[in-house]
């Protein structure tokens, strides 16, 4: 203490730096629920104690109080590197779960309406037929489970159809979502470059800052790497999509048409900034953008060709068979099933007959009654396993689809947990802090009052007798 008048500013700089404490732990306790905030603490500095030694002189001053060092967040930058790698892959995931349980509850099997269930009811009818080849409703009921076997698979086929129709349309909304979002970050950026040259606070910029980045991971799985002026670049796989102020965009290069539809082209995208476009190859993409473009360039097509090259075999040994028989006439059979392959065999399956004296059910020329040939297309079931391998393939992707986003997901709460305890507002350690501050607020007060009273008595009662 220099002097007595000088201890008043010491005791002033207390009450200044507790009335700050005060007021970062209520803005903590006001934010602990606001998405992206990092909690922040006022970290106390000494104020005048020598920070160097003199050769001639020394100092008597045991300190001038206490005053704002600075206002810290509370983060650790590599939680922060773990959680957007994490949620960059559990965005993956998630996607590819949620599309494929999708598709797996329109394909419905085992079930009564299903491809399979149809396919049996075909085979029975065939066999029926085979027994009863005199009467018209076991020709009539083959024609009709005939038709539920083409309606199923083209129902099928128009699910999947539907199904990569709106991812398309989905990718066309994250590109854009993308593009918004890293113009939104680049803008971050150029105020933080700003607010770092004038000296202003940033910490609210740099909130903003981690929960653009964070999304832009989850978003295409992009690294953020942070800047010597406190903003964030952000690459995929090695291209630039946010650098400083600049901000790049998600390119569709080809795949989809303006409207979502398919344009007939292999699917690319790519990453414009300026006038120049980077493509990238479908695999370098992750987050939501690498499961949709996987989904619509790899899963989707396969099992839809898949289920075309069912029903082709479906329509094929059922034609061979049949034109190899005879009719309720005598005449030789006709193809039952008829398809176009450029439209797609499931896409575009039908049954040829109308006419239930078509039905080559008989294996004898001449109007024999006889229901050899039915017998045998009874007995085909070749599309029959081949149906059953593709749903079974189908299954078997989903569950590890599912495995592999649950075991994900423990990571990721794990380092979401990490990452909580150490930015988040604990209430209870908020209002600890807010009752130090008011105490030490109240006793910075009361060594005011001890001044005041001892500069009473120096100046009111010093030499004073009665």
């Amino acid at each position: 203490m220099t002097g007595t008048f000088a201890s008043f500013n010491t005791a002033l700089s207390a009450l200044r730096y507790q009335q700050i404490a005060m007021d970062v732990a209520s803005n903590n306790v006001a934010n602990a629920t606001t998405e992206g905030f990092v909690r922040r603490r006022a970290e106390a500095v000494t104020v005048g104690a020598p920070t160097q030694t003199s050769m001639w002189s020394r100092s008597s001053s045991s300190g001038d109080g206490v005053g704002l060092g600075s206002l810290q967040r509370i983060v650790d930058p590599f939680l922060d590197l773990r959680s957007r790698r994490e949620h960059g892959k559990q965005a993956f995931l998630d996607t590819r779960v949620t599309v494929l349980s999708r598709v797996e509850s329109g394909v419905g099997e085992p079930g009564k309406s299903g491809v399979s269930a149809a396919m049996d009811s075909f085979s029975a009818a065939w066999d029926d037929l085979g027994n009863h080849p005199d009467t018209a409703a076991s020709r009539s009921q083959v024609i009709a489970t005939g038709v539920a076997v083409a309606d199923a698979l083209r129902a099928q086929s128009s699910n999947l159809t539907s199904e990569l129709s709106d991812q398309r349309n989905h990718l066309m909304n994250l590109a854009d979502e993308v593009s918004a979002t890293a113009a939104d970050l680049a803008a971050i950026n150029r105020n933080l470059a700003a607010a770092q040259f004038e000296g202003t606070g940033t910490n609210d910029l740099l909130d903003q800052r981690d929960l653009l980045t964070l999304r832009l991971s989850e978003l295409t799985g992009a690294v953020g790497t942070e800047r010597p002026d406190g903003g964030m670049d952000v690459t995929v796989n090695g291209v630039s999509l946010v650098s400083g102020s600049t901000a790049g965009q998600v390119t569709v290069i080809s795949g989809v048409a303006p409207d979502g539809s398919s344009d007939g082209a292999p699917l690319s995208l790519g990453i414009t900034v300026g006038a120049t476009t980077t493509p990238l190859a479908n695999a370098a993409w992750g987050g939501q953008i690498g499961a949709v473009a996987e989904l619509v360039t790899i899963t989707l097509p396969d099992y839809l060709a898949g289920l075309d090259a069912v029903a082709k075999t479906v329509a094929d040994s059922v034609n061979s068979l049949h034109t190899g028989g005879y009719d309720a006439d005598g005449n030789p059979g006709v193809a039952f099933f008829t398809y176009d392959p450029a439209a797609g065999a499931a896409a575009s399956l039908r049954v040829a007959l109308t006419d239930p004296d078509q039905v080559a059910a008989s294996s004898l020329p001449g109007g024999v009654l006889d229901g050899g040939n039915a017998d045998a297309l009874a007995e085909a079931d070749g599309a029959a396993s081949a149906y059953q391998r593709l749903v079974n393939g189908l299954g078997s992707t989903v569950q590890s689809a599912t495995r592999l986003a649950q075991t994900q997901q423990l990571l990721t709460t794990q380092v979401d947990s990490s990452r909580e305890q150490l930015t988040g507002v604990n209430l209870d350690e908020e209002t600890i802090n807010l009752l130090v501050a008011q105490r030490s607020y109240e006793a910075a007060s009361k060594v005011m009052s001890v001044l005041d009273s001892v500069l009473d008595t120096l100046i009111n009662r010093t030499g004073v007798t009665r």
